[in-house]
């Protein structure tokens, strides 16, 4: 499987400026597993799971992913934007990596995304987090400015940098950059 995934990912950097936008390449629905994983910082929780396999998405488990990415403040739970995964496997495999994403924020409510706001200039108040399309990641063995880099390369939504913070926001809205 790794000489299979390895052979993919070399292949897809090398061509991927001949043929597809990086949008329309990481789009394909490559007849391979795609597995993510996640480690929570707020809540200590680790997932590991197959949202893709062969041709389709697996339905079973995004109800996992879903409940992972809840508004651990007031565990409401929200679907998942399919994208938002496919983004996030794909910086996963240019990257060649097998550690875990810490999140530091998935969905969240109105309520929490308020109360943010009242704490924060940083939050928007339509933020893309309320519709269940964005994330703030760091991925450990990576620096975030080459984080922030292949995010922009892959062109699939937003990028926010915070370097101070020590995360990045990505969504699955218009394509766009910011830097706190």
């Amino acid at each position: 499987m790794n000489a299979r995934r390895e052979f993919l990912r070399k292949s897809i950097v090398a061509g991927a400026g001949l043929v597809l936008s990086p949008y329309e390449l990481f789009a394909l629905k490559i007849p391979v597993d795609k597995q993510i994983k996640l480690y929570n910082i707020h809540t200590g929780e680790h997932l590991k799971a197959t949202f893709w396999s062969k041709d389709h998405y697996v339905l079973s488990e995004f109800e996992k992913i879903n409940y992972f990415l809840r508004d651990f403040r007031t565990g409401d739970i929200e679907p998942i934007d399919h994208k938002l995964l496919d983004l996030l496997y794909s910086i996963q495999l240019i990257r060649d990596t097998n550690r875990p994403f810490k999140v530091i924020s998935g969905y969240r409510s109105p309520k929490t995304n308020e109360m943010l706001r009242q704490r924060s200039e940083g939050v928007a108040k339509n933020s893309f987090h309320l519709k269940a399309q964005a994330i703030d990641i760091n991925l450990p063995g990576t620096q975030l400015r080459d984080l922030k880099k292949l995010a922009l390369f892959l062109k699939r939504g937003g990028v926010g940098y915070y370097p101070r913070s020590g995360f990045m926001h990505i969504d699955t809205g218009p394509i766009r950059y910011w830097k706190q």
